[in-house]
């Protein structure tokens, strides 16, 4: 009898089912669609301080609470909707982080108006197609890098908040921007 071939992952998707279906399907995917790139940025916001963990076991309530993450609706919501997302259990109930998804919503429909497509804008920054990282060891694997940092202050100059350098390279890996699997994950060139 054959013994079954063992997968190798990313060391941080190893020991929840729910981090592995997320690194296996999700996680270094490159993301086109400008409303998931957004909402996927605006999850990323909430992570701060948090583990990514906790945000997918809440993604569905933060969908839910959010309207789907549309930014047209999620722009128009005002302090009634503020007090109701700080109540609700089902998100993360940070007031700053609620308000400033309501304000990235309307910086994003800004750039909308100016012309300026969200997805575009975003893989302009890299060239158009994912910057393919070698690390053989997670430890090699920056918290940021020259780019988020550069990302991070043209969001911040068209109002958008919680999106420091790390956060930005969070998402960045995220979304597919940067392909930082390491080199032995079956999950590295998808």
């Amino acid at each position: 009898m054959k013994k079954p071939k063992t997968v190798v992952r990313c060391t941080w998707a190893t020991h929840d089912p729910l981090l592995q279906a997320y690194h296996d399907a999700e996680w270094g995917v490159p993301e086109r669609d400008s409303r998931a790139l957004w909402e996927k940025l605006m999850l990323d916001g909430f992570q701060a301080g948090l583990s990514w963990l906790i945000i997918l076991r809440k993604r569905e309530g933060f969908r839910k609470a959010f309207k789907g993450f549309d930014p047209k609706v999620v722009a128009k919501f005002g302090p009634k909707d503020v007090e109701r997302l700080v109540a609700n259990a089902d998100i993360i109930r940070s007031r700053a982080k609620i308000e400033a998804t309501i304000g990235n919503a309307k910086a994003y429909l800004e750039m909308q108006k100016n012309g300026e497509d969200f997805s575009e804008f975003i893989w302009g920054m890299v060239g158009g197609k994912p910057i393919r990282n070698h690390w053989t060891q997670p430890g090699q694997i920056p918290a940021k890098t020259a780019l988020s940092e550069e990302i991070s202050a043209a969001l911040k100059k068209r109002g958008f908040k919680f999106v420091g350098p790390v956060i930005i390279y969070a998402w960045m890996q995220a979304v597919g921007l940067v392909d930082d699997h390491v080199t032995g994950c079956f999950c590295r060139r998808r």
